[in-house]
């Protein structure tokens, strides 16, 4: 019975790492693109494009799986 337990935390903590990594590097890419749009004004407007984009995408995605 311990060793079913053992095995189940274990799988837990796997998944866990990984949505943290997924989490970690759209985080990275965030700041990467507000960094550029404050250095380079030039490009705001097409990082602010691409992030316009992404988010009516998920909201898309949500919407058919719903």
């Amino acid at each position: 019975m311990n060793r079913i337990k053992n095995f189940f935390l274990k799988l837990q903590l796997v998944k866990d790492v990984k949505g943290q990594d997924l989490i970690e590097y759209a985080l990275m890419a965030g700041f990467v693109a507000v960094a550029a749009g404050a250095i380079m004004p030039g490009i705001a407007t097409s990082i602010s494009t691409i992030f316009s984009r992404v988010a009516s995408g998920l909201t898309v995605a949500a919407a058919q799986g719903s």
